[in-house]
């Protein structure tokens, strides 16, 4: 019965894992969805938080979780928020940077800019 449930336990972390990794499949423009911080943001998609979990298999509290939003489809105009540890997509500027505690993705403190407002323009 231990073995059982530790083959269980075992097997709906990795559920849980792929889960959490899995690029978003078919996001309307504006989603916002949760990964692994080792999964690379798709094109497309902008960090708009980081976090911890230990669905993501680390064993210190640095950031290992991002939220990503979609952007690709928004209408030229459209002002968003995104953290600084991705690139913006073609077609968005940047019109400030700014410093927030939901960016922070090392385990490094700094208060440096670390966030941008970006608005659609093509």
């Amino acid at each position: 019965m231990r073995r059982l449930r530790s083959t269980f336990l075992a097997l709906a972390g990795t559920a849980a894992m792929f889960a959490l990794t899995a690029a978003p499949a078919q996001a309307a423009p504006g989603d916002v969805s949760t990964s692994c911080a080792s999964v690379l943001t798709p094109a497309g998609y902008v960090d708009v938080s980081w976090g911890y979990s230990s669905s993501c298999g680390t064993q210190s509290f640095s950031p290992n979780i991002k939220q990503i939003k979609q952007l690709t489809g928004l209408p030229v105009g459209t002002v968003v928020s995104a953290c600084a540890s991705t690139y913006q997509p073609a077609g968005w500027v940047q019109t400030s940077s700014y410093y927030t505690s939901s960016c922070v993705y090392s385990s490094t403190p700094s208060f440096s800019n670390n966030a941008w407002q970006l608005k659609r323009v093509s």
